[in-house]
């Protein structure tokens, strides 16, 4: 009788870095009205909407009016700070408006800390960013200068009111706007006090502020202190979260108008001032005053980023459940060296592998389908390996990972000339639909598999031979089989290892049952004089290409 095989352990390291996020969408409010909720935003809306919405209108209008007047013959508009009477105009009467809109719209606003002066910290930072109501900030700020899209300063009333507090514009035209956006933020905060204080959301997007998600380096890297501020809406019920799935706009705005009142807490923290190492770091800098932030808010950080939301758009236009586009594309594309446009197309193929799966995630039996070969030990040690946690399916972020990690290193000229080499048996330079399927029915232990349409599929001239081009285009756009080429011929190897583990261990003079029963040549297909040669196990190990992620 053969000698039973030892189970193979396979040495599987995973990088903490790369561990799921505590808070898997940050980007979605599903919460819903309850009937009894419904009802009473109805009733008290019949009252308080058309109320409160005269007021706001009247009170839009008078900063509006206020704001031109302030604005009115400036010089050098937009390049030169206000001043005087300007500037003192902008700070009372706008503040004061402000404040009273949102006072007539049932915002009971508490405030913690104390605000930091201009030459105390010219940035102030807040987060989280999670409504179009944080604008209160402003207000309890004495009307700082924002960041702002371009193309809102042409926004009729609004468009006014918002140029009057000289906003840094950001225009998606400029392909320099981001480059511009941080020369001038810096130039304003350096400025000793000649331009009035800046605020930024470092969030850069919505969230649900159930974490704090990657903080862009604008604020940081003019290397001054800033004091960060934080945001809560301790309400029973939400009708404030803003974010790219759930209430739109004027939704939001019509339940908060109908309700009786909504409570906003706004914390002044200490003003963080950064260090020789922060200065010279701005990512250091705002990992760490976003490391302080959660600490007060007691939630997690995450590395998503609006990067992440486009890719979760995208997702969702693909019919994939939108949260399959969370990756955290900041982190992963900088230890992966990846663009957005490369994970985007990632992204196409990894819906065409789940379209069948429920979930948007790949099962065993999809990853089996798209790879057009059948469930085997060599094809379940690889979905192994792209399964990082376990759990029997793989999602994106490990799909991305692991094609990332394990294929693409594997996918080198040397591995696919070896492959070639080991397919070609007859050394013709060419490899036949039978020299094919002898090699791959061989791997699979399945010696009556068909594998015609994956042939053909390889076969793009359909001259019934593959060309080392055609299996070379094919293998540079299907990385997988790299890795199944690679995990198949270590395989390989430990099974050789153990049949000669068995051999040393047996008295003198005897042979091993498995030698006896089942020779080498036949339970492994390996040419071992074109690929695997028995004398150079070491130097061919480096096929597995194996990286401890």
């Amino acid at each position: 009788m053969a000698a039973a095989m030892a189970p193979r352990v396979l040495p599987l390291p995973r990088q903490q870095s790369f561990s799921p996020p505590p808070v898997p969408n940050p980007f979605v409010h599903p919460g819903r009205l309850s009937a009894g909720d419904k009802l009473r935003t109805v009733l008290q809306g019949i009252i308080l909407l058309p109320l409160r919405a005269i007021c706001i209108i009247l009170i839009l209008l008078l900063a509006w009016l206020s704001a031109s007047v302030a604005t009115c013959c400036q010089p050098g508009r937009g390049f030169l700070p206000l001043k005087g009477w300007r500037r003192r105009m902008i700070q009372t009467t706008l503040s004061g408006l402000t404040r009273t809109a949102y006072f007539l719209m049932g915002f009971q606003v508490k405030v913690k800390g104390k605000v930091a002066s201009l030459t105390e910290a010219p940035i102030f930072v807040a987060a989280p960013h999670s409504s179009f109501f944080d604008a209160i900030i402003c207000a309890l700020t004495g009307m700082p200068s924002i960041v702002s899209r371009a193309e809102n300063l042409s926004t009729p009333v609004f468009g006014t009111i918002l140029s009057s507090l000289q906003p840094v514009a950001v225009s998606r035209q400029d392909p320099d706007s981001r480059k511009n956006t941080v020369a001038e933020i810096t130039r304003r905060a350096l400025s000793r006090g000649q331009w009035p204080q800046i605020l930024i959301f470092p969030e850069g997007t919505c969230t649900n502020r159930s974490c704090l998600i990657t903080f862009k380096q604008g604020a940081f890297i003019p290397r001054v202190p800033v004091q960060p501020v934080l945001l809560r809406y301790p309400n029973k019920l939400d009708t404030v979260t803003w974010t790219w799935q759930g209430y739109s706009f004027k939704e939001l705005c019509i339940m908060t108008l109908c309700q009786v009142f909504t409570r906003l807490e706004v914390e002044f923290l200490p003003v963080h001032v950064p260090t020789e190492e922060e200065k010279n770091d701005p990512i250091l800098f705002a990992n760490r005053v976003r490391q302080t932030m959660a600490n007060a808010l007691n939630v997690p950080i995450t590395d998503h980023t609006f990067e992440d939301c486009r890719l979760m758009i995208s997702a969702g236009q693909l019919t994939l459940p939108m949260e399959a586009g969370l990756v955290e594309f900041t982190k992963i594309s900088k230890k992966l060296n990846l663009k957005w446009n490369h994970v985007r197309e990632q992204l196409d193929t990894f819906a065409a592998i789940a379209s069948a799966s429920k979930g948007g995630r790949i099962g065993i039996e999809e990853f089996a389908e798209y790879l057009k070969l059948p469930i085997s030990d060599v094809l379940k040690e690889l979905f192994l390996l792209f399964d990082r946690n376990g759990d029997g399916t793989i999602d994106f972020r490990e799909y991305v990972i692991g094609l990332s990690i394990l294929c693409n290193p594997a996918n080198t000229e040397e591995t696919i000339r070896m492959a070639f080499k080991l397919f070609d048996m007859d050394e013709d330079g060419t490899i036949t639909e039978d020299e094919f399927a002898s090699i791959i029915q061989s791997a699979l232990r399945l010696p009556e598999l068909d594998v015609s349409v994956l042939f053909k599929e390889i076969d793009a001239d359909e001259t019934g031979k593959l060309s080392y081009e055609e299996f070379k285009n094919f293998a540079l756009k299907h990385p997988e089989y790299a890795k199944l080429f690679t995990t198949y011929l270590d395989l390989q190897r430990h099974q050789l290892g153990v049949f000669e583990e068995q051999d040393t261990e047996l008295p003198k003079g005897k042979h091993s049952p498995a030698r006896s029963t089942a020779p080498v040549s036949e339970t492994t297909p390996l040419a071992r004089n074109k690929v695997c040669p028995e004398g150079n196990e070491e130097d061919s190990s480096s096929t597995s290409d194996k990286k401890d992620d």
